[in-house]
């Protein structure tokens, strides 16, 4: 799972569990902190088009590739709504899909953690 937003976030899932701080917003991609220029935030602050900017996904994604070997990239964060405009020109060799809940995907998850897995104070 992989938002955009302000910055990159990820949730890196592994036979079922996930992988704790797994920090994929922070790898190095062309000498620069990744979700510096592939985040959506990057993309309004440089000014890109959607075709400019998924030049710069698509070296972040092919990164992540390349080190990991995913079987699927679940793209969430503010710009999810958007993916339209930047999907067709991604070039990958893994299965890339919006998240249902678009942005709200991460607040929903956290909700349901704690739900599932932890006593709330009453």
């Amino acid at each position: 799972m992989i938002t955009l937003g302000t910055g990159i976030g990820s949730a890196f899932i592994f036979n079922g569990h996930l992988v704790p701080n797994a920090e994929l917003g922070h790898l190095e991609v062309d000498g620069h902190d990744a979700e510096t220029k592939a985040s959506a935030v990057a993309r309004e602050r440089d000014g890109l088009s959607w075709e400019e900017y998924s030049v710069l996904l698509q070296r972040y994604l092919s990164h992540v590739e390349f080190l990991f070997s995913p079987e699927l990239f679940i793209i969430g964060g503010g710009i999810s709504k958007r993916s339209d405009e930047y999907f067709p020109h991604l070039d990958l060799r893994t299965r890339i899909v919006t998240a249902e809940l678009k942005n709200d995907a991460g607040i929903v998850g956290a909700a349901l953690d704690v739900a599932l897995h932890h006593k709330l104070a009453k």
